[in-house]
């Protein structure tokens, strides 16, 4: 396979999934927005969040304060409002990291893949964002229920996107790099959602998991909004039978291999793929991705709760951002 055609297949699959990942968080959000607010705080606060989280705080910054620039020569007020804010994260063409971006970013790359992914695809992408493209970013999220409407249809889209792919695309390397990059880009975006919540994660004297106690009314609907954004609600109760605690949830998103969204999940796949791929060579995406997985399979909460959640989160983003650029210079062949 042609390096750049592995490109193209690699990011369409990373796109596709930011996307949907940016719609789960921005989920979260949403849900948050719902709940009574502290004294003090406000509904906006969590969409501030899932700014840090997904979206580009100096940009959204920098695009507002020139805003605001030419409504006071013009001589009027200009207010940053709820709405804009979630324009920008969701329909904004300004910024690179909003969903409208990720899918026109995906669809780029799938058209320079006709002759290599199948019709249904093609047809299925396209579609999207010739949908997303002529939506009004201000009337949609001004009417009732109209963000959450717009999460669920962009979760729905690339749904419907993986599932197409898997039903028609020949099972080879091509199929393998579309994989390679959900997965990785769904193991960041787990580990970014968890760790814009780590501080809450607090073990006790008891112990790290097993003596952490149950949370009040309105942390349980906010940590039932991180299950939900990831799926994983019903499965938390399959698997813990209790009450959600915040350990628990770190745990489930964190080292459960059977939980579809985990990073342990994400890397075992990762880490089986690339060795498809590799053919018998021993590169250093493989050797990375091996350490990764190690790290997961046989690592214990405890242990990360003692090293500090925090740290352990962010050591782990920046290696899977490492093991990227070695997927790059190994089938790539980008610096």
């Amino acid at each position: 396979m042609l390096s750049r055609t592995a490109d193209n297949l690699y990011w369409m699959g990373r796109y596709i999934e930011r996307a949907e990942n940016t719609a789960r968080i921005l989920d979260v959000s949403y849900r948050s927005s719902l709940l009574p607010q502290p004294v003090g705080g406000g509904s906006a606060d969590g969409w501030h969040d899932a700014l840090a989280v997904v979206g580009n705080p100096e940009a959204f910054a920098a695009t507002t304060a020139a805003a605001a620039a030419e409504a006071a020569e013009s001589g009027e007020t200009s207010v940053v409002g709820e709405a804009e804010l979630v324009r920008w994260l969701t329909l904004s063409p300004e910024n690179p990291s909003s969903i409208l971006s990720s899918v026109r970013a995906a669809r780029e790359n799938a058209r320079a893949l006709r002759a290599t992914i199948t019709t249904e695809m093609w047809e299925s992408l396209n579609a999207t964002w010739l949908e997303i493209r002529e939506m009004d970013g201000r009337a949609v999220l001004l009417r009732g229920g109209g963000a959450r409407d717009l999460l669920e249809w962009v979760k729905e889209r690339a749904n419907l996107f993986r599932g197409v792919a898997l039903g028609t695309m020949m099972h080879d390397e091509a199929l393998r790099f579309v994989q390679l990059g959900t997965l990785l880009e769904r193991s960041d975006n787990t580990a970014r959602l968890l760790h814009s919540k780590h501080a809450l994660v607090v073990p006790d004297a008891v112990g790290v998991v097993g003596g952490v106690s149950g949370v009040g009314a309105a942390d349980y609907y906010a940590w039932g909004a991180v299950l939900r954004a990831v799926s994983a609600f019903r499965a938390y109760h399959q698997i813990y039978h209790d009450v959600i605690t915040p350990a628990r949830v770190a745990e489930l998103l964190i080292l459960r291999p059977e939980m579809p969204r985990s990073l342990r999940f994400c890397l075992d796949r990762t880490a089986r793929f690339l060795d498809d791929l590799a053919a018998g060579r021993t590169l250093d995406c493989q050797r990375d991705a091996a350490e990764l997985q190690a790290r997961l399979r046989f690592g214990r909460f405890d242990d990360i709760m003692r090293g500090g959640l925090g740290a352990y989160l962010g050591d782990f983003m920046r290696r899977v951002a490492a093991l990227g650029d070695a997927i790059s210079r190994d089938f790539m062949l980008t610096s």
